[in-house]
Formats: structure tokens, C-alpha cells, sequence
């Protein structure tokens, strides 16, 4: 356990902190979710619509430091190619 001022702080913070991104990642995973689920209906301008709405939070997710901005790019073009197939 943490004995100093300092490190009781530091506890302290890494708890918040723990707290909002597991909340900003659970976001980003629901946005996710909801493209995965229009692509499984097979309705293409719904799932044109979600992955529109989860674009700008998988990078959002990038700037606040949940991923890494090449994992959030693959994300996003792994999900328009699924979406682009559907009207194929």
C-alpha cells in the first residue's frame, strides 16, 4: 500500500482515471457494436449510417489516448470494407 502523500495522490488519480477511460472505451466499443450489428442485418444504409457515427469516436478515442491511431485506422477500414460488401 502506498505509504507517502505523493503516492496515496497517485493512487487517487490512477482510480479516476481508470474510471473515465474504461467509460470512454465502452463508448467506443457500443459504436462499434451498432456497425456490426446493421452488417449483420445485411441493411446497408443503416450500417452506412453507424459506421458515419463511429468513425469520428474510434478517433476521438485515438486523441484521449485509448488506442493507438494505426489500430483505430484499421478498425475503421476493416468495418467500411464489411459495410462497402454488403452492397457488393
Amino acid at each position: 500500500m502506498a505509504n507517502s502523500p505523493g503516492a496515496k495522490k497517485r493512487v487517487r488519480q490512477l482510480a479516476r482515471r481508470t474510471m473515465i477511460n474504461k467509460s470512454r472505451r465502452s463508448r467506443m466499443r457500443t459504436f462499434i457494436r451498432r456497425v456490426e450489428e446493421a452488417i449483420a442485418s445485411g441493411d446497408s444504409d443503416k450500417a452506412r449510417d453507424a459506421l458515419k457515427n463511429a468513425q469520428p469516436e474510434i478517433m476521438r478515442s485515438v486523441t484521449k489516448g485509448i488506442l493507438h491511431k494505426n489500430t483505430a485506422s484499421r478498425k475503421i477500414s476493416r468495418l467500411s470494407a464489411r459495410v462497402k460488401a454488403i452492397n457488393a
